[in-house]
């Protein structure tokens, strides 16, 4: 006897899209000799002294539980760390969660602040599984458009604008996935005054932090009136090239800490006790490997940029993160069309850029996070790719 099996599950998680990265990753994989400018994970191996820390770890026997929030000399790390680059102080004791992985973090927080119906506004193009983890807390996730014509910067107006009487909180990532844009001070502090006009909430996706490269880095955090108000996510999978580590952290008031760490006692228990340890060397002793990272970064964006704009692909200089958001309007194809010809034709794989939200329609996002040997190869199929759709 067959069962119908769909009375049985959530119709949220049924109604949830699949990610449209993961979906392109997974056929590219299948294909031989496939450029993957797909996937969002730095090119570069974990820096040895962390690896070689992990494995002194798990030789002393550090392979037992830590208390929910993490190691505390993780955290008093995490605060020192904060402090030092974003000048924002958090108490190691009871305003910092170690998580396993940021969107473990932007979960936690979701379901710490939403109650059913609220809304949540996301600025998109935006990271695909925003959206959907406000959908599994019980909120209604709210699209806020951005344009290239402003480098994909969302104004106060903006923001303004999409605020009702159910809106309980704003999503900001800067550097942003997809586009690489970034926000600089002044322009943070336009929108944190129209947060604290409405007394919101903002949680700030801080991920790339570490991957800026002309104007420097502001916390949201540390803009004056939203340290009270804000929820800063960030972690090591990028700038510290641990994305298979699972290591992210949150840093916010103490009354929202003490719940998160309240679901994450039922939920996950805690990260990986000889993981948390290799952490600590992370932010210890591997600046020169990230700052070294990050320039290598910075010289594949300049060429991607120049090489995409002589194909006839127009793109914006990202100012963080290693992703470039082109646009393929002029070749008269959709985004999904684009990135599924490119694949087969040219074995280049990209990803649609409305996998990102409908203001991604017209776009692909390219990750440079690859060596500039694959990135020139990737630009040449690319070029003669747009040359047979003339």
């Amino acid at each position: 006897m067959s069962m119908d099996y769909e009375q049985y599950l959530s119709k949220t998680a049924i109604d949830l899209k699949p990610s449209g990265i993961r979906r392109f990753f997974d056929l590219a994989a299948s294909m031989e000799g496939v450029i993957s400018l797909g996937v969002g994970e730095p090119d570069f191996i974990t820096p040895w002294n962390i690896r070689d820390e992990a494995i002194n770890a798990l030789q002393d026997g550090y392979t037992s539980y830590t208390a929910n929030a993490g190691l505390i000399e993780l955290r008093q790390e995490i605060s020192n760390y904060v402090q030092r680059r974003f000048d924002v102080h958090y108490d190691p004791e009871n305003q910092i969660i170690v998580t396993v992985g940021a969107s473990q973090s932007l979960d936690l927080a979701f379901r710490a602040i939403v109650n059913p119906g609220d809304e949540v506004l996301i600025v998109e193009p935006a990271f695909v599984s925003y959206a959907s983890l406000v959908l599994l807390a019980g909120g209604v996730p709210v699209p806020i458009s951005t344009y290239s014509d402003n480098g994909f910067k969302v104004t106060p107006e903006q923001i303004e604008a999409a605020i009702t009487d159910k809106t309980k909180a704003v999503l900001i990532c800067t550097p942003n996935n997809p586009t690489g844009t970034c926000l600089n001070k002044e322009e943070l502090t336009q929108i944190a005054n129209v947060i604290q006009k409405h007394d919101l909430i903002c949680l700030t996706d801080e991920i790339y932090a570490e991957l800026t490269y002309d104007d420097g880095f502001t916390s949201m955090a540390s803009i004056p009136g939203m340290y009270e108000r804000t929820i800063l996510i960030n972690g090591f999978s990028k700038g510290f090239a641990m994305t298979g580590w699972r290591l992210g952290f949150v840093a916010a008031p103490k009354e929202m800490v003490d719940l998160m760490v309240k679901i994450y006692q039922y939920t996950t228990m805690c990260a990986p006790h000889m993981l948390q340890r290799a952490a600590i060397e992370a932010l210890q002793n591997s600046t020169d490997q990230v700052e070294h990272m990050r320039e290598s970064y910075w010289r594949r964006r300049n060429y991607i940029v120049q090489a995409l704009n002589n194909i006839g692909l127009s793109c914006h200089i990202p100012g963080g993160a290693f992703y470039v958001f082109p646009s393929i309007k002029q070749t008269g194809l959709s985004s999904e069309e684009f990135a599924s010809e490119l694949l087969q034709q040219e074995k280049v794989a990209v990803v649609p850029g409305n996998a990102f939200g409908e203001s991604g329609e017209g776009y692909i996002r390219c990750s440079y996070a690859t060596s500039i040997e694959q990135l020139q190869e990737a630009m040449k199929r690319m070029g003669r790719f747009i040359d047979s759709l003339k």
